[in-house]
């Protein structure tokens, strides 16, 4: 579906998120990274939570398993909005099921051609946190990772597919931004 066809306009987006970043057990700063500067894949404004998922059901077309994937944004962006359609143009769940993993930190949605894991690192603050994830283990050919705030570490940077930043710029706007 064209980015027309949801309704949506090509925007600009800022270059940062304005994180706070979080102190490991040695008392280091893992700053939050500002979004890297990769290929700008897709690029648009959503005005709606309908348009955002809408978006997500498009996205999908350029998601082939394995991936890991970035979603970078403040608190209420519509990271988890965003995975509603990825989830449900995969089969893996319906829109209404898929819930934000702000406290079980991994919800896993299972289709018939992919297995979806939806991350939330909000609350995990070193890598030693990270590693009793064993994130490593959900990573196969059929698997897609979508992690929220997978920016605070330095590994997951590295290794990401992909990145989508989102902006709330509005009660109902959302600057979305897909690079590579």
């Amino acid at each position: 579906m064209a980015a027309a066809a949801l309704g949506c306009r090509a925007s600009g987006i800022p270059a940062s998120q304005g994180i706070p970043g979080n102190r490991d057990h040695a008392g280091y700063t893992n700053q939050v990274t500002p979004p890297t500067q990769g290929t700008v894949l897709r690029e648009l404004t959503t005005h709606s939570a309908e348009e955002t998922i809408a978006f997500g059901h498009t996205l999908a077309g350029l998601l082939s398993p394995p991936k890991l994937i970035l979603l970078r944004g403040d608190l209420g962006a519509g990271k988890t909005t965003l995975v509603k359609g990825i989830a449900s143009a995969f089969d893996a769940a319906a829109e209404e099921d898929v819930t934000s993993p702000t406290f079980t930190l991994v919800h896993e949605y299972r289709g018939p051609r992919v297995k979806l894991y939806h991350i939330d690192l909000y609350r995990i603050d070193t890598p030693r946190e990270l590693d009793t994830l064993a994130l490593d283990d959900l990573r196969s050919e059929e698997s897609i990772l979508l992690i929220e705030w997978g920016e605070k570490f330095r590994r997951l940077l590295r290794d990401r597919d992909l990145e989508i930043v989102l902006d709330r710029t509005g009660e109902s706007d959302r600057n979305i931004r897909v690079s590579s």
